[in-house]
């Protein structure tokens, strides 16, 4: 707003203490008053449902140092609240999409500036109108149509069960109630390297004598990140179909490997009627550690990547730990920025659709920064246990020239080969040797070193 004139006061002579401060030096305006600002843009904002505590937003700036997409760009809640204040259309505005509603702003915000209501509500209202970026109607629409956001035929959800190597019960054949129902979902069911994690859990279950089945060709899409972009409406109604062919079935447990899965199903699901006992499945095995038949000891150095949708969403730091530190010869290494404080792989909140439209507003991607921090620990493996980050950080690995210097494996895949004996093997497509370092192995001296060829499966 324009200084006016007349709300200047100042005096033309003034003396204090024996200092002169005439004129402009003690120059005071007069006190504004709310209603001389235009707050239209904000009033937009906080009068849809969901996006009210933006306007609670007094500019500490905490949030500002701890948010990821910060430091590759310029971004923040507090950023877009003085945006917004001073005119923005945030509707219009590319800051809609950047944020991945990963929970650590809210996690300092003293005010409870809540950006995991305010962005999908916000959101919600740019889908209705049609102004989602493309890429990311695009995923709405493979879902709608195929199910799955990969635009994947449906017939083939539970095709990855073939190459298991051990039986995978399809509840709609099986016929009797389970113990444990496991929600594959999309990328675990379809991504290749997300079928090596389903086909390692797989392996584990039947190693551990697990009472589970799958729904197979029944399940569809939790649609929990769909609805954090914006879909609501196909979320509720992919929510209504899953919670039907639950409800076919008797089990005691849910399970899921994806967080984003996880936090629909406890936090979302029980809202449509849908009110289960879910466990990721690093919670699961936590609690069965001693009854995992190791065989091989992995002389890996790991660190690990904390998924926000399990860690600050849902409150779970410790069971992925405790399975790394049972595999024998794992050495664990912390990031800098780990639990708590978690660095965000930016696949959340719509954000895994979204890479093409974000790069014309970092300075890199959220997942090369993370590999990066990964690599700078001296780690031979990043771990993870969520299905968007394999993919995520394998690009970044290359993109970011380290291919070679670390790999990047989910904690399924270090304890099946810890299992079945297999020699450390690289994803498939690659066939570049990375060393592991080990003071002592028998026949190789000093330095560990492994491949395989691409397209070859584990033996």
């Amino acid at each position: 707003m324009p200084v006016e004139p007349e709300r200047i006061r100042e005096k033309a002579v003034a003396i204090v203490e024996g200092i002169d401060i005439s004129g402009h030096w003690n120059r005071m305006f007069e006190q504004r008053v709310i209603w001389d600002y235009d707050t239209s843009s904000l009033d937009q904002i906080t009068s849809i449902p969901g996006g009210e505590s933006l306007g609670a937003c007094y500019q500490c700036g905490k949030c500002t140092p701890v948010c990821p997409v910060d430091h590759v760009g310029d971004y923040s809640p507090r950023k877009i609240f003085r945006k917004v204040q001073t005119g923005t259309n945030l509707l219009e505005s590319p800051d809609l999409w950047l944020c991945t509603t990963c929970m650590n702003c809210l996690r300092v915000c003293p005010k409870e500036v809540n950006m995991i209501n305010i962005m999908p509500a916000v959101r919600e209202q740019a889908v209705l109108e049609g102004t989602a970026p493309t890429e990311l109607a695009q995923a709405f629409e493979n879902t709608f149509r195929y199910g799955n956001p990969l635009g994947e035929a449906q017939r083939k959800r539970a095709d990855w069960v073939k190459d298991a190597g051990v039986p995978v019960p399809i509840m709609a054949q099986i016929r009797r109630p389970v113990d444990i129902l496991w929600f594959v979902e999309c990328y675990p069911a379809y991504h290749p390297r997300g079928k090596d994690a389903a086909r390692g859990l797989a392996r584990i279950f039947h190693a551990l004598d697990v009472d589970y089945g799958i729904l197979g060709v029944e399940e569809k899409c939790s649609c929990d990140s769909q609805r954090l972009a914006g879909e609501k409406g196909l979320f509720e109604a992919f929510t209504e179909h899953n919670i039907k062919m639950f409800s076919k079935y008797q089990f005691n447990t849910l399970l899921t490997a994806d967080p984003h899965a996880l936090n629909a199903f406890k936090k979302e699901y029980p809202k449509y009627g849908g009110d289960y006992h879910v466990l990721h499945y690093t919670q699961f095995l936590a609690t069965m550690i001693d009854r995992i038949p190791f065989h091989k000891r992995l002389p890996y150095r790991v660190t690990f990547h904390d998924p926000c949708y399990l860690g600050r969403h849902n409150g779970e730091y410790e069971a992925p730990r405790r399975l790394l530190e049972a595999i024998p010869g794992i050495e664990l290494t912390e990031m800098v920025r780990c639990k708590e404080n978690g660095y965000c792989c930016g696949g959340g909140g719509g954000g895994m659709w979204l890479d093409s439209f974000s790069r014309n507003h970092m300075s890199e991607r959220l997942s090369e920064r993370r590999v990066r921090e990964a690599v700078s620990t001296g780690a031979d493996v990043l771990a993870v246990c969520c299905p968007y980050e394999i993919s995520r950080f394998e690009d970044a690995v290359k993109s970011t020239g380290n291919d070679g210097k670390i790999i990047v494996r989910d904690i399924i895949e270090l304890i099946d080969e810890s299992m079945r004996g297999l020699s450390a093997s690289r994803p498939r497509g690659t066939d570049i040797p990375v060393v592991i370092k080990e003071e002592s192995i028998q026949g190789y001296g000093n330095q560990y070193y492994c491949s395989r060829q691409a397209g070859s499966r584990p033996g």
